[in-house]
Formats: C-alpha cells, sequence, structure tokens
C-alpha cells in the first residue's frame, strides 16, 4: 500500500502543511507516527480528498454549469493576438493555460492579477503515475 508524508499530503491537497497538521489533528483524516514524521495511508487519503474536492463544491454554485473541475486561481498573464488570447491562470499548486477569443478576454475584463476560476471539461485526460 503506497503512504505519503504529511508534506506530500499537503501538495497532493493544495494545501500548507500547516493546514494539512490541523485536519490531521482534528481527525479529519488518520495518521500514523513513523519515526519524527506522520505517515497517511493511501486509501484514506484518496478518501479524504473527494471529500475536501466535495465540500469545496458545495461551498461554490456548482449547479449553473455542467463542468464539474473548478480551478479557483489567479490571471498571472494574458497574451492578445488580433483573435484569440492566452490566458494564463496560478490555481494553487497548478498552471492552466487557456486560448480563447480576444473579444472574451475584453468582456470579462482580464488581466494579470484578476481572480478567476478556470472550469475544465474534457473527453481526453491523461494521466501518469508520478
Amino acid at each position: 500500500m503506497e503512504t505519503y508524508t504529511i508534506g506530500q499530503a499537503a501538495d497532493l491537497l493544495g494545501v500548507s502543511i500547516d493546514t494539512a497538521r490541523r485536519w490531521a489533528d482534528a481527525d479529519r483524516f488518520p495518521t500514523r507516527r513513523e519515526g519524527k514524521g506522520r505517515m497517511v495511508d493511501g486509501p484514506d487519503l484518496a478518501a479524504f480528498c473527494v471529500q475536501v474536492a466535495k465540500e469545496a463544491a458545495e461551498e461554490q454554485d456548482a449547479s449553473s454549469t455542467s463542468t464539474r473541475n473548478a480551478f479557483p486561481g489567479i490571471v498571472t498573464a494574458v497574451k492578445l493576438g488580433d483573435v484569440t488570447a492566452q490566458v494564463e491562470v496560478q490555481a494553487g499548486p497548478h498552471r492552466v493555460v487557456s486560448l480563447l477569443t480576444r473579444e472574451a478576454v475584453e468582456e470579462l475584463g482580464l488581466e494579470a492579477g484578476v481572480q478567476v476560476t478556470a472550469r475544465v471539461k474534457s473527453t481526453s485526460v491523461h494521466i501518469d503515475r508520478g
């Protein structure tokens, strides 16, 4: 069975190590001591990741869209072309790049520093084991 350090769990959850420790201390997910550190069993961490995602979805008004993969973040760059534009968003540890029309960028007022939510709906998702 795969196990993770509290730091690795924090990275996978997209939170600080301190937040992961607080959640573990509050018994939101089980950990066990191994030497000086705490370890999380893979299945327990996976179940908690699903729980956190559901909680986040409930906080947002997900009923207005069919897209369930939402990444709140901040625009870090906008590259405008004559017709199209490229928008880069930093969503926690994730960099999301979107290609859209220049008109859409202008209508939404997108520029570096603007808070946005990148929504992803895909028929082709590749998964690599890290």
